[in-house]
């Protein structure tokens, strides 16, 4: 692998598969990998708020006998106090890897560029590389072959979709996106999921019609009507969403096992019904779980080098 993980279009085919395999492989015996990263040390940069992210992280070096730091958006004001660049050149001589979850994509990738020690996306405004692998590890818990598998997202064309095209390209899994018009997926990142699935019987089916991006689908996906730095639109956008939310008659359009995925936090009665979110249905604490392991493989292979 690169020596970044910012996005999955960075990676092959066969290193998102070989990062799934590993994935099982720690899941199932974690003793296995207990020292694997020994006395390093994961510096995380927080501009945005998180539950998952920060825990898995965290938790993930400590089971990896690392430790992880919690840095707070106060404390380093990044590009206001100092410049992106000059907070990695101090980081990268006291760190063996840095995690950021930021806005502007732009900053992880001059993050990446600037210091020599594995910079790794834990979610930008264009993408969310760790929860696309994480959702495509429980895809294919779930429903085995993922060239096999169909995946509908309803909702917002946000970073979590764009991620979703991404995996679904390396995998070969058919996705369906529906949207509002005017809330599609940015262009360049269909473009680079096209590019990513030429080979590997990929197929993208983008629509505003929710119920035609369902049909057939082995697992619905949705995520939040207003991400954060969007509350401002929130009644707008609860208005022009509201046909996509996925309930009980949305999901009958599915296949009669097909799965509910989320990357949360959820807004029951929102964006996803609560009778749908809380059902036997739902593997969106699957997804939450498996955000540990996937992120253990990747730190593994960022940083494992040393050990």
């Amino acid at each position: 692998m690169q020596k970044d993980f910012l996005s999955i279009h960075d990676i092959t085919p066969y290193e998102f598969h070989e990062l799934l395999d590993m994935t099982q492989d720690i899941k199932e015996n974690p003793d296995k990998y207990r020292k694997r990263l020994k006395d390093q040390v994961l510096a995380m940069i927080f501009e945005k708020p998180s539950l998952r992210t920060r825990m898995t992280f965290e938790v993930g070096m400590l089971e990896l006998g690392g430790k992880a730091i919690y840095l707070s958006p106060n404390e380093i004001q990044l590009g206001k106090r100092e410049t992106v660049e000059d907070v990695g050149h101090n980081l990268e001589r006291w760190v063996d890897g840095i995690m950021i979850r930021t806005f502007a994509h732009e900053n992880v990738v001059r993050l990446g560029k600037a210091v020599s020690v594995p910079v790794i996306n834990a979610l930008t405004d264009l993408s969310h590389p760790c929860q696309g692998m994480a959702d495509f590890f429980t895809l294919r818990e779930k429903k085995g072959g993922l060239s096999r598998a169909k995946l509908a997202y309803v909702g917002d064309g946000n970073n979590v979709c764009h991620s979703l095209m991404l995996a679904a390209a390396k995998a070969g899994t058919r996705m369906a996106v529906a949207t509002p018009k005017g809330y599609e997926p940015s262009a360049e990142m269909v473009k680079a999921a096209l590019e990513d699935g030429r080979e590997t019987g990929f197929s993208l089916q983008l629509t505003t019609d929710a119920r035609e991006a369902v049909k057939e689908a082995d697992a619905v996906y949705t995520d939040v009507w207003a991400s954060m730095g969007q509350e401002q639109e929130k009644e707008a956008r609860a208005k022009i969403f509201a046909p996509y939310q996925v309930n009980p008659a949305l999901m009958a359009a599915a296949k009669p096992d097909a799965v509910f995925m989320h990357c949360l936090p959820a807004h029951r009665g929102e964006e996803v019904a609560a009778a749908v979110f809380d059902s036997p249905r739902s593997v969106v604490f699957d997804q939450a779980e498996n955000r540990l392991h996937i992120q253990k493989a990747i730190m593994l292979k960022l940083m494992g080098k040393k050990g």
